[in-house]
């Protein structure tokens, strides 16, 4: 993937492209995926770097969402279990499956959660999965759990992946299968005639210059920004997203050694948390926090933070303290809205809009249902276009996933980081650093460490100045300090 070509490619197209999307999240580049495969000409603009909001601020799992069994939601379980297993089968290098402890300390919780887990493996097709623990074996499964008053435990099966890694992953698919892919190039406008839209106004971020790119349908899949993006269409279109915000907190391995993940399935607010092992890490998460601030670097707040402590060493033989923290982030969730109530208690499920001038829409959803969400706005995409019907091929189409895009664990090397560059399109220290390598979401101090050399590389890669390499140092410690709260 090479930004300057795709970039000439662009501006040098004639006729208007079938299909432009606004957006380089989980869904766009779905989307992208999606219509460049069925054969449509594609491109897709994202205002930052690919996956650098929510996309890559995930919980990391690839899951049916046991909480909406007990919401009685079992259609978007369904559709979300079917799509792990899509998953699984179309990227089995991004995608692994992963046990999930449930510790019990009262009597009622077994017959309780043994049912409810029961009907989630038969929905999941892999029935009588779950299995009761012994306290013995509870703790032989995870070997860091509080024992006092332990009855014993319940695992089921579920799986993780690394989000940022599969973005870029589906965007080099995208581009594979003929589709332009460009980050940092915001949509400053949308074009209409004969009032219909027509294309967008695009900025090339770096050079500041701007143009407009033609379009048969403009598909807005920008995630809790969807509704600034239909304000460009119609002024007065009213909001269709309530922000939820989901914090996470990243520890050392030595909280949760071994290979299973731990679930608290029920918080007094009726929250659930986990505790994932992670590239040699745990995170714990996540948090449901109505929002309505919607920055690029949402940040957990202190009484987050303090929510996260607490329930980790509640369930934990070691208290959990702020000192302990290595890293902390947050996403923010695009919760379709209907109606007041708290925003915990609102499904993930995904719908798509037109507009009365033919921009499409598609929000909600989250990461497991990333591919069913793109058919559905590309379907739709291509009526609104009048593009030719052609049927979905993602159910079976292989996801690229070699070392072009890049995206690892917390060990960063320079040649890595020259390929990151010269063909997974990173343009500045927390591209490489926050998601063609994890280290700033896996330990910040470290991040810290590394961003000098990162950035040499970037001065000479891009052919840069020395005042600006300075000028990224300063930027990413700046920012990667935001990820200490302890640090004050």
């Amino acid at each position: 993937m090479n930004r300057d070509q795709m970039l000439d490619a662009v501006r040098g197209a004639t006729d208007p492209w079938d299909v432009v999307i606004i957006g380089g999240g989980a869904t766009g580049l779905g989307c992208a995926v999606d219509a460049a495969s069925r054969g449509y000409r594609t491109a897709l603009f994202e205002r930052g770097d690919f996956a650098s909001g929510t996309s890559s601020r995930s919980t990391k799992l690839i899951h049916g969402g046991v909480r909406y069994l007990r919401q009685g939601n079992f259609r978007i379980v369904v559709e979300a279990l079917r799509e792990q297993r899509v998953l699984e089968r179309n990227a089995p290098e991004l995608v692994a499956s992963l046990d999930f402890v449930i510790p019990l300390y009262n009597r009622w919780e077994r017959p309780y959660y043994q049912t409810g887990l029961g009907i989630y493996d038969l929905l999941a097709r892999r029935a009588g999965a779950t299995r009761w623990l012994t306290p013995v074996e509870a703790t032989a499964m995870i070997p860091t759990i509080r024992r006092d008053g332990l009855r014993g435990g319940l695992v089921y099966r579920d799986a993780q992946f690394d989000d940022a890694r599969l973005a870029l992953s589906l965007a080099q698919t995208a581009v594979a299968s003929g589709a332009i892919a460009v980050n940092y190039c915001p949509v400053t406008a949308l074009t209409h005639r004969s009032g219909r839209v027509s294309g967008i106004i695009v900025e090339d971020g770096e050079s500041g210059t701007s143009f407009e790119v033609a379009a048969r349908v403009v598909i807005n899949a920008t995630g809790v920004y969807v509704d600034g993006v239909r304000r460009m269409d119609e002024r007065a279109a009213p909001p269709i997203i309530r922000p939820s915000r989901g914090s996470h907190i990243v520890l050392g391995s030595e909280f949760l050694p071994g290979r299973c993940a731990m679930l608290v399935p029920r918080t007094e607010d009726g929250r659930v948390i986990f505790a994932i092992p992670w590239q040699g890490h745990v995170i714990v998460g996540t948090t449901d926090v109505a929002t309505v601030e919607t920055p690029a670097e949402p940040r957990p707040t202190t009484e987050e933070i303090d929510f996260l402590l607490l329930h980790a060493s509640r369930y934990l033989e070691k208290d959990v303290r702020a000192t302990d923290i290595r890293s902390a982030f947050s996403g923010l969730r695009p919760l379709v809205a209907r109606g007041g109530g708290r925003t915990s208690a609102l499904s993930r499920d995904h719908r798509v809009f037109v507009s009365g001038n033919g921009l499409v829409t598609i929000s909600g959803g989250k990461w497991t249902t990333y591919r069913k969400m793109a058919e559905d706005g590309v379907d739709r995409a291509a009526q609104v276009g009048g593009l030719t019907g052609r049927p979905c091929r993602t159910a079976r189409l292989a996801i690229l996933s070699d070392t072009a895009t890049d995206a690892g664990d917390g060990d960063v090397s320079s040649d890595g980081v020259r390929h990151a560059i010269q063909h997974g399109m990173a343009r500045t220290a927390e591209d490489v650093l926050a998601r063609r390598f994890r280290t700033l979401f896996l330990d910040a101090r470290a991040a810290i460490r590394e961003a000098p050399g990162v950035a040499r590389i970037l001065r000479e890669e891009l052919h840069r100045s020395e005042s600006w390499e300075a000028d990224e140092v300063k930027r990413f410690t700046a920012l990667a300090r935001t990820y200490l709260p302890n640090d004050g």
